[in-house]
């Protein structure tokens, strides 16, 4: 790669060694964590095919950027490069993972007041719910669990603070629901066309 760039670009070699090198390494480490990153999700969300692919580009550019470090070992830049690399890759990988909103999560909302309101808002919006009454310390509660897609998170938060402002709420993923009890459905298939969608909606 370097007489690449230093005899058919014709870069001197001392920029090369000391900025553009360092630059590609630190490129490629924030290219293959964030590649590891979504790659985990989707291993957690047993999607086989999918984390293998990403396993396969994820493991090429690691060996392309170690390769790079080997062969310049006295080139205390891109020790600095490698390092700071990996940590940008954790937060591109996940900026790029919320963007993508993959899978389903639970929400469990618990509140005193009313929820008659919020139960026609899941129902219009076709959440499947369930509503427990329940007893707490300060007396009965309304206990109201949901599942739906994390796409769809946000918009479902917001019109819970609206609604009920002083309600309790936790949020947890969800690796497989079943439909009607009987089938189980996988989390949602990731495909570049939900990527894309997700990324629109920033």
């Amino acid at each position: 790669m370097e007489s690449f760039f230093t005899e058919t670009l014709g870069v001197p070699e001392q920029v090369f060694s000391y900025l553009l090198l360092p630059l590609l390494i630190f490129l490629a480490r924030i290219g293959d964590v964030s590649i590891n990153t979504i790659r985990i999700i989707y291993v957690l969300g047993g999607r086989k095919w999918t984390a293998t692919v990403l396993g396969f580009f994820e493991s090429f550019i690691w060996l392309m950027a170690i390769r790079q470090i080997f062969e310049h070992l006295d080139n205390w830049i891109c020790y600095v490069a490698y390092p700071a690399g990996f940590a940008s890759g954790i937060f591109v990988g996940m900026i790029i993972e919320e963007h993508i909103a993959y899978g389903k999560v639970i929400v469990r909302i618990i509140t005193r007041k009313d929820v008659h309101e919020l139960l026609a808002y899941l129902s219009k919006m076709n959440f499947r719910y369930t509503r427990v009454s329940a007893e707490g310390p300060s007396g009965e509660e309304n206990l109201v669990f949901t599942v739906l897609e994390r796409e769809n998170l946000d918009e479902l938060l917001f019109t819970l603070k609206d609604m009920l402002p002083s309600a309790f709420y936790t949020v947890e993923k969800v690796n497989r629901a079943a439909e009607s009890g009987t089938v189980v459905e996988e989390t949602t298939r990731w495909s570049i066309a939900s990527w894309l969608k997700g990324t629109r909606r920033q």
